[in-house]
């Protein structure tokens, strides 16, 4: 088998079952417990059983607050607005994204990788995942793994981003779900070169 490193599960804006019903079939196949070492999620997870169901995928949970973090009358989650976590040779700061103004912008993303001191900035809010190389750094945004809706986007397709960390290397994997067909686009790169094409 190969050795894919630390396997990180990126992903947020659940919105279930506020706004969705489900994360797609075809991605809760690739969902298998113990298969990745961190999940890194964005907030906006909507339940505490969509919570269980992601601290039962993997030993590391880091979870940040939503801006319309919902949940059922019998219990009270709470989330930092911020998480730093150490994986390999870098540093993911973690935070939802309503914070950043204009919405998903990189100069306003930029300042708070820096304010975190962060290699890779992981935010959501837009429901639109992206990946992209900033001023050396890189920011990362999951988009909605349910495609729940977003006043930002007129269709949110549904995606989510697994990162295998091998120090100071990441290869990143985003899975769409387009058309009822999974779609995924691969992109490398390394704390000191940049991105790899």
């Amino acid at each position: 088998m190969a050795n894919f490193g630390e396997l990180v599960l990126v992903l947020g804006d659940h919105h279930i079952p506020n706004r969705a019903n489900f994360i797609p079939e075809k991605f809760r196949r690739m969902l298998v417990p113990n298969k990745m070492q961190h999940i890194i999620c964005t907030g906006n997870v909507g339940s505490k059983d969509q919570y269980n169901e992601l601290r039962n995928l993997a030993p590391n949970l880091h979870v940040v607050a939503g801006d319309s973090e919902c949940v059922d009358d019998s219990s009270q989650m709470s989330f930092a607005d911020t998480r730093v976590v150490q994986v390999g040779e870098f540093r993911i700061g973690l935070i939802h994204g309503h914070q950043v103004l204009p919405c998903g912008d990189h100069l306003a993303l930029a300042s708070i990788r820096r304010k975190l001191n962060v290699d890779i900035l992981v935010s959501g809010h837009t429901h639109k995942n992206e990946v992209v190389e900033h001023e050396g750094f890189f920011h990362i945004n999951p988009g909605s793994i349910t495609g729940a809706y977003s006043p930002f986007q007129e269709k949110v397709i549904p995606s989510f981003i697994l990162l295998a960390v091998q120090g100071a290397n990441v290869v990143c994997y985003v899975y769409e779900l387009i058309d009822g067909e999974l779609e995924v686009s691969k992109t490398e790169f390394s704390k000191n070169g940049g991105m790899v094409m």
